[in-house]
């Protein structure tokens, strides 16, 4: 049993599901990751603030958000592929499914789930690192590699990358030979915006932001994105935003909550724009 599923008799068909995935067997350098969902809840459940958003939704009284907890892995089988079997149980139930990493890689097979309902899927990557290895340290699904196997599987019809600031030699050779659109970092979120096409999906790494706003990150790059300039893409995004995910925060890392804190926000802006740019 990979979902509860007592909780899933609970699931507003139409309704956006937060989805935790404990998973960092693919991270490189550090592990830790597979401890944030539990850690974003209690940021987003926190009497320091509330459950709205910035627009005025209550996305913790909306009965179009409900929090299904997270995967339960079975240990008889490879964990990695029950990730995509979880988000499909979801999305049968026609659910927008927003999910809290873990490590980059479980982009991969929750993007494979969500190919079988949209063959169509756009993606707004948000990240510091473009993830475009075609094999990194031995593994072809490392945290490192996702957006490589997604474009090569043909699952994403437009994959725009933003904030990226450490693009190697190979990964710039694999965003060409993919197509890939790749944002600089001075670029306005309107401008961002008017390259959006829907379904979208959007996958949002915390290490996009600069290590001064998220400093529970596995992989310190210094020169990225303010907190307030992820929001202002996310808040004006005008097409459908059917899925998403939040991935490689790491509490071992965090100092004093700040990344928590700030996960939780984003999970309260996407799940606002999923909501209501349905």
């Amino acid at each position: 049993m990979i979902l509860n599923l007592k909780i899933l008799d609970e699931v507003n068909a139409s309704g956006v599901v937060l989805l935790g995935i404990p998973f960092d067997d693919y991270s490189s350098y550090l592990k830790g990751t597979a401890e944030a969902p539990p850690k974003i809840r209690e940021a987003f459940h926190s009497s320091s603030s509330n459950t709205y958003s910035e627009k005025g939704l209550d996305i913790g009284s909306s009965d179009q958000f409900l929090d299904v907890g997270d995967i339960l892995f079975e240990d008889n089988s490879e964990k990695y592929w029950q990730i995509e079997e979880a988000v499909l149980q979801l999305l049968n139930i026609e659910t927008h499914v927003l999910s809290l990493g873990g490590d980059h890689s479980i982009t991969y097979p929750i993007v494979k789930a969500f190919n079988t309902k949209y063959t169509k899927i756009n993606i707004l990557h948000f990240d510091a690192h473009p993830d475009l290895y075609d094999n990194f340290e031995g593994n072809p699904y490392s945290h490192a590699c996702p957006f490589s196997r997604i474009m090569e599987n043909n699952l994403a019809d437009k994959l725009v990358q933003v904030g990226i600031r450490t693009a190697n030699q190979h990964q710039r050779e694999q965003a060409e030979k993919f197509g890939i659109e790749k944002i600089g970092l001075h670029v306005s979120a309107e401008e961002i915006i008017s390259k959006l096409k829907g379904p979208l999906y959007i996958s949002l790494d915390m290490d996009v932001l600069d290590p001064a706003f998220a400093p529970g990150i596995s992989h310190h790059e210094p020169g990225g994105l303010s907190t307030r300039q992820v929001l202002d893409i996310i808040q004006n995004i005008d097409v459908p935003v059917v899925g998403a995910d939040i991935v490689e925060y790491n509490p071992m890392r965090d100092i004093n909550n700040v990344t928590a804190m700030t996960a939780a926000k984003f999970v309260k802006e996407i799940a606002a724009k999923m909501i209501m740019n349905k």
